[in-house]
Formats: structure tokens, sequence, C-alpha cells
């Protein structure tokens, strides 16, 4: 019995042994630098890149409580390398502890080297290294990578990484910003059909244009703030084609792509829009989808056919005519075509500039067309890049309206003057 109940033992053993085999080359969370974002810059030696770290700092925080440790809740440094994945190496002559890709969140680069032809190249070692997330976003800044790096300094977050997860959460949602998704990046570019869109940012502001706030014009560095805060702004998006940028978009223009893609968040925002009963007065309004837009794309022949059934809801928030919507159906009916009129307006001179500017779809309407070619090499010969710009495109609007406020019937404003 004793020699039988050794034998049985034996397999346990060793299982034993394997499972802490496993372990010889763990690191605790404190003996790694975590990359939060990682800052490219065209760099004066060429072939190579100026990489800027934003490293965090785990243990920021974490015993303030017991009135324990004062470290700081992030590290930046910046050095030059052939590519992110080397200096991955090369800043450890610098930071004791192992550097880590397991967190990086975001991608932060300068207009100057997205606009590079050679933008390309370098950008597609995201794909090589493993620890590399496809999640993590794209930021293209006005300024140097490393300058927006540096003057970004949030108030309100001390942790840099819940900052990112904020800002790109709430001003996704509203449709300031595209989500840009490094996946989508490399998705998109690969394809070779349609126009990505990625988020664009600034700690620049620009005082000579930067007069009053009006949505349709929002870009990152035009809007006006004033105060003690935080420099940068999230706004607009930057365009790429074949991998390169080649222009950028407002505010306006983000919130019409993200609308008539189906594949896209559907943003719930504000907007500002000319009250068509008293001039120099505005009606602000939500804008937001209950649906998918309907298209239909006719490849029967050259050029195609794109035709777009946009449902907008529609909810009136401000009333500074003092109409009275709510209790005058003529007046909701102005009011309706008014909207409906101005919004096709500002979806048509934007994608006729899509077509005559970029002459590239961003609103993946390729999706909807190459469902009807049976083979790759069909839909190849068609060649949507260069059928696009050709295309007859018309985009119906159709506006539901919702609340009108709160207190949708006022009283006139002789009766409160009176």
């Amino acid at each position: 019995m004793k020699k039988q109940a050794k034998i049985t033992r034996l397999p346990l053993i060793f299982t034993t042994l394997l499972v802490l085999a496993g372990c010889w080359d763990m690191e605790e969370i404190d003996q790694r630098a975590y990359v939060l974002g990682i800052g490219l810059d065209k760099s004066d030696v060429k072939g190579f890149l100026q990489i800027t770290y934003l490293i965090s700092n785990p243990e920021a925080g974490s015993t303030q409580q017991g009135g324990g440790s004062n470290e700081p809740s992030h590290e930046i440094i910046t050095l030059n390398a052939s590519s992110f994945i080397q200096s991955e190496n090369l800043a450890n002559a610098v930071i004791a502890k192992a550097i880590t890709y397991d967190i990086l969140d975001f991608f932060v680069v300068s207009e100057e080297l997205a606009r590079d032809k050679d933008f390309i190249r370098f950008f597609y070692d995201a794909t090589k290294d493993r620890d590399v997330r496809r999640d993590s976003k794209l930021i293209i800044t006005k300024e140097k990578a490393s300058t927006f790096i540096e003057q970004n300094k949030p108030k309100l977050e001390t942790r840099r990484h819940e900052y990112f997860e904020t800002i790109f959460k709430n001003a996704s949602k509203i449709g300031f910003i595209p989500t840009s998704e490094i996946n989508n990046f490399f998705r998109i570019t690969e394809a070779d059909a349609d126009l990505f869109i990625s988020a664009y940012a600034t700690t620049e502001q620009d005082k000579n244009t930067a007069k009053k706030n009006e949505d349709e014009d929002f870009i990152a560095g035009k809007m006006k703030v004033t105060g003690k805060t935080n420099p940068a702004q999230f706004l607009g998006s930057a365009v790429f084609k074949e991998g390169q940028m080649i222009g950028k978009l407002s505010v306006q223009e983000t919130r019409i792509t993200k609308m008539l893609h189906k594949s896209m968040e559907k943003p719930s925002f504000l907007v500002t829009l000319p009250d068509p009963f008293m001039k120099d007065y505005w009606i602000t309004s939500r804008f937001s989808q209950i649906k998918k837009p309907q298209i239909t794309v006719d490849v029967s022949g050259h050029p195609p056919k794109i035709k777009v059934n946009l449902p907008i809801n529609a909810d009136i928030l401000t009333d500074h005519s003092m109409v009275n919507y709510a209790d005058q159906e003529k007046k909701r009916e102005e009011l309706k075509v008014h909207i409906t009129k101005g919004f096709e307006k500002r979806i048509n001179d934007y994608v006729q500039r899509t077509q005559e500017e970029f002459k590239a779809d961003p609103f993946g309407f390729s999706f909807v067309a190459r469902k009807h070619f049976l083979t790759i090499p069909e839909w190849e010969n068609y060649d949507w890049m260069r059928s696009y710009p050709d295309a007859d495109i018309r985009v119906n609007v159709e506006i539901t309206f919702g609340e009108f406020g709160r207190q949708s019937k006022l009283p006139t404003y002789e009766k409160i003057r009176d």
C-alpha cells in the first residue's frame, strides 16, 4: 500500500514542478514602466523618428490615503530611434524599470509626419509588436507630438489614462472626434477603397480665428477658451488616404461622416441653427439617430448611383423668438422644412468636397457596393476609389421632432414686456 501511494504521488509532484517552472520570468507590477502613449515626430536623421513616451506610474496615488508615496503620476522622455520597437530597449538607458506596451492606449502623431509619404512605413510597425493593442487610438496633432504630450496637462484627472479614456468616450459620443482605432486604420488602408478619419487635437489656440464658437467651423485650436484649464482641444478629424494624411475635417463634417457611415457609432449632439422667424437669433437642437441610414448603391454602370435616407430625431431646446412650436403646427412644419433644407445643403457641400478634393469615400459606401459583386477580381476591376469621385450621390434627410423643452409652451414676448 505504501509503494502504491508513492506511485500515485509522482504525477502530482511533476505537475506541481511544471506549474512552478512557468513563473521563472515573472515580473512584479512595480518593476515595469507602463507606456500609456507614444508620440511620433519627424527626425533630422533620415530613416529615424523622434519618439516620445508618456509613461504611467501605477503606484501614484495608491497609498495617498495612508500618507505614503508622493511619486509623480507620469514621466515623459523623448529620444531618436529607427522605430518605436527599437526604442523600447533604448529607453532603459534612462528608465530603470523594464519598458512595456501592455497598456498602450494611444499614438500621438504630428501632422507634419502624418502628411509624409513615408509615415506608413514607420506606423506599420504597430502590426509587428504583439504587445501593441489593435484598439489603441490614433491622434493627429497640429504641433509636434512631443509638444502636445508635454503641454497636455489635465487639471481634474491625476492619472493620465483616466483623462484619455474619458475624453475619447465623451468627445466621440457627441461627434467631436471619431473613435480612430488603429485596427480600422490598417483595415481601410489595406482595402484601398475608402478614407480613414482620425482624431485631431492641439494645445495651441489660434487667437486670430477663435472669435465665436460655432460647431460648423469647429476644429482643434479654433475654439475660444479662457481661464486656467488644460489647453488641449480634441475637435475634428484628420483624413487619411492610402495611409497618408491629405486633409482635415471640421466637427460638423466629422459628425456627418459618422451619421452616414453604417459602421460608425451614431453621435447624439447639440447643434445651432439660424432661427427662421427672427434674424440674428439661433435655435439649439439635439440631433440623434434612432435608426441607421438606409443606403442603396447601383453599380450596374459607371458612374455608380448612391441614395441615402438619413432619419434624424430633433429635440428643440431653445426658442428665443418665442414662437411656441409645440402649440403651432404650421410653425413646426416651417421649422422642419428650414432644418431639412439647411442640413441637406451642409451634407451635399461636404459630399462634394470629398469627391472633388479628397477623391475618395469616407462614408463606407463601398461596404454596400461590394455586395453586388460575386468575386473579388470583379470588385477590384470596378475600382471604387476611382469610381467614387464621379458617383451620383443623393442624400434625403427626414426630420422627426421629439420634445420642445421641459416647458414646451411659453408666454408671448409682448405679454412679458407689458
